[in-house]
């Protein structure tokens, strides 16, 4: 049995393969690696899928309008967009679901477009809306749009270049030669790979006559020419003529796009019924219910989509008491109801990517369409060049038609008709033959010279194509012709209303924050609760912990700021409309977390400011009293923890805001009281300020209290009044009952 073991392994050894000696992997140079594996596939996404061409489409727009070209809907009815699809899948391998996604954008019931390039009929989907979906490609149908004949203008006249399709079995353009700058009118977005490409949409009216008058005066100013970018969805545009001016030269930049909206203060209502061309519906009520959520936003009741047939709603109810217009500010500030459009105008031009602006782009535009102009009269020159020359063939029968008959007829074999022909009237081959093929029944004087009649207009036309071709000028006032024709036809009012940056008012932070009066509560262990005075009103009963109390309440308001000291002579300062609101049910918010407090440090004080008026007094065990102004905690930067808040030498028996002079009275271990005027204190500019004596040591007593005289309520105020520094008189017999010694 172990021989056989034996025998097998060694077998089992013989048989297996060898392996190569030396390292089981190879290295490979990270840059070649890129070269051969990634660069065609970012070249491709780039130069035949994400990137715009000069004639403002992508390769999938492309495949899909010329497919529609050939199947004859340019016009007559519609066909069903499944018919469509699949024809279009000969030119676009990429799926039936892409090449759909692709012609709903282009519909005119999806309104992504300005001036959409397919007319539809059917559930498209909308361009603000998120959630509605298109239907399906067999329910729908579809045909070119009028515009699109000047989109296909002379493309069976050689105007552009054709391709093999992916499968070589049919032909596709390279280009579409438009006759209007679709580049500009329609807006174009995509992502490639390391590059994108952000081209936003211009009304056709302005742009053809902002490039008619490039032609005749060359030198222009196109922020003169083209006011602002228009979109389909409308909304109102927030130009500054620097940041337009930027955009127009460089091809980058950015501009703000807000709503619409009426007022209805009848009802509480807002409605929006315009909105910007980068958000939707949908995003809109998300944004504002999760402000409402957070209670950042206090005045709206309700948000709401009522968008119907008629056209896109969106309904905001307000409270009764809130002003509708500070409203709509706060949410142009904190929603997509005003948005930015960032332009990027990426494009390829001979198939390289190039950043281009407004001038750079119609420059090669005009390139563009006049070299679509030059092949257009170089084939038509060359057709009618053919046809003249049959004619002319023609008229030299014209001379002498019962010769010509005469010479078919006698004529032996139907080889020696041609030679016979050319040789009787001196004309070519073509001539003889087209000759030749005329039927017996056109054989009349009349037929001849009806066909002969248009020698004279073919001359003429050839004549002025060639002097088309040669003055640059002629091709130039075409191109003008054609768009003021196409702006006259096609061109539509402005959709998206212009505002000046001057005009608008400018949103500030402040202006966002909601202001209402409160109160804060700060507790022995550290929870610091802000609860609005209407919800007080309410409730007035607090949650606290087992064993914690409040130790300092103020009345303040949202929009105050906060100082809160610590016994680590520290201050944090906070934004009241940052803490979180509470009710008096809840604990509130554990200032060790909120203001990153050390583990052992509390929270003794807190000072609610607007301005930073007044002044902190800090009383310490020795008897000292130090007055230091409140705008000493005052920063320009935003700096929320400031050290060496209170001088820390002696231990802290109280501090007090005080925003006007009164009378306080101070007490030491042995039962003296002194009555003073904060008047008499100095106000220091140092925070960490020692102070000045003001309750005097006697056989080594200190200074255990300080208070009010509201809450001293002493039966003689002058009978411990003095000026400081002062020991104080001993307490009278009746100011010591129910005393109670109050360090905070």
């Amino acid at each position: 049995m172990k021989e056989e073991k034996g025998g097998k392994r060694a077998h089992d050894k013989a048989s297996a393969p060898e392996v190569p000696a030396g390292p089981l992997h190879t290295d490979q140079a990270i840059v070649e690696t890129l070269k051969i594996n990634y660069m065609p596939y970012a070249m491709s996404v780039i130069v035949s899928r994400a990137i715009p061409e000069i004639d403002g489409l992508k390769p999938s727009h492309r495949k899909l309008l010329y497919t529609m070209y050939k199947m004859g809907l340019q016009k007559g009815t519609k066909t069903k967009s499944s018919n469509v699809v699949g024809q279009t899948m000969r030119l676009n391998p990429h799926g039936d679901q892409t090449i759909y996604e692709t012609m709903v954008r282009l519909t005119t019931g999806n309104q992504s477009l300005l001036h959409p390039l397919v007319e539809s009929k059917g559930n498209f989907g909308r361009v603000y809306s998120r959630d509605m979906k298109y239907a399906a490609a067999r329910y729908t149908e579809v045909k070119l749009a009028g515009m699109c004949e000047a989109l296909f203008r002379d493309i069976d006249k050689d105007a552009v270049d054709f391709t093999d399709n992916f499968d070589s079995t049919t032909k596709e353009p390279t280009l579409l030669p438009s006759a209007f700058p679709n580049i500009l009118v329609n807006p174009n977005q995509g992502i490639a790979v390391g590059m994108a490409s952000s081209i936003c949409s211009f009304n056709l009216k302005e742009v053809c006559e902002a490039i008619i008058s490039y032609i005749r005066e060359d030198a222009v100013d196109w922020t003169q020419l083209l006011p602002a970018p228009d979109f389909s969805t409308g909304g109102q545009i927030i130009v500054s003529d620097s940041d337009l001016r930027r955009i127009y030269a460089t091809g980058r930049g950015s501009f703000k796009v807000r709503s619409k909206y009426r007022i209805d203060k009848k009802n509480n209502v807002i409605e929006v019924f315009e909105i910007p061309y980068t958000t939707t519906t949908e995003a809109i009520i998300d944004e504002i219910t999760k402000l409402v959520k957070d209670g950042k936003i206090r005045d709206v009741n309700d948000v709401r989509d009522e968008t119907d047939l008629e056209g896109l709603t969106l309904t905001i109810d307000y409270k009764r008491t809130a002003d509708p217009e500070a409203l709509m500010q706060k949410l142009f500030r904190m929603t997509t109801l005003q948005d930015s459009f960032a332009c990027n105008f990426n494009l390829l031009i001979d198939g390289r990517p190039m950043v281009l602006g407004i001038g750079g782009i119609v420059d090669n535009w005009l390139k563009f369409r006049m070299n679509c102009i030059h092949r257009q009269c170089a084939y038509d020159i060359e057709r009618k060049g053919e046809r003249l020359h049959l004619l002319s063939g023609l008229a030299k029968i014209l001379l002498d038609i019962d010769k010509a008959i005469r010479i078919i007829r006698e004529t032996k074999t139907e080889a020696e008709v041609l030679p016979n022909l050319m040789k009787a009237f001196a004309i070519d081959k073509l001539q003889a033959e087209f000759v030749a093929d005329i039927r017996l029944r056109n054989l009349n004087r009349e037929y001849i010279l009806r066909q002969t009649a248009d020698i004279a207009a073919l001359e003429r036309e050839i004549a002025d194509l060639k002097d088309i071709l040669a003055h640059e000028s002629r091709v130039l006032a075409l191109i003008s012709d054609q768009l003021a024709e196409l702006g006259k036809t096609y061109g539509q009012p402005r959709r998206t209303e212009i505002l000046h940056e001057a005009h608008v008012e400018e949103i500030t932070d402040d202006s966002l924050i909601e202001d209402f009066n409160l109160k804060l509560f700060l507790t022995a262990h550290g929870y610091l609760k802000k609860v609005a005075l209407v919800s007080l009103r309410s409730a007035n009963d607090h949650k606290l912990k087992e064993e914690d109390a409040i130790i300092q309440e103020i009345e303040t308001h949202n929009k105050a700021d906060l100082l809160v000291f610590s016994d680590h002579q520290v201050v944090y300062k906070l934004r009241i409309h940052e803490i979180n609101d509470a009710k008096a049910s809840n604990l509130g918010e554990y200032l060790v977390n909120l203001c990153q407090m050390d583990p052992d440090e509390k929270a003794v004080y807190m000072v609610a400011t607007d301005n930073y008026e007044g002044s902190m007094l800090f009383a310490y065990e020795n008897g000292k009293m130090a007055r230091v102004a409140l705008n000493a905690y005052a920063t320009k930067t935003n700096r929320k923890k400031l050290a060496n808040a209170y001088n820390g030498e002696s231990p802290l028996i109280r501090m007090l805001y005080l925003t006007a002079e009164q009378d306080l009275a101070a007490l030491s271990n042995i039962d003296k009281l002194l009555v003073f005027n904060t008047a008499e204190l100095n106000v220091k500019s140092t925070r960490d300020a020692q102070g000045v004596q003001v309750l005097k040591s006697k056989k080594g007593s200190i200074m255990v209290s300080l208070r009010t005289l509201g809450e001293a309520a002493l039966s003689s105020v002058d009978y411990y009044r003095a000026s400081v520094p002062a020991i104080g008189c001993y307490l009278k017999e009746e100011d010591k009952e129910d005393r109670q010694v109050v360090l905070f």
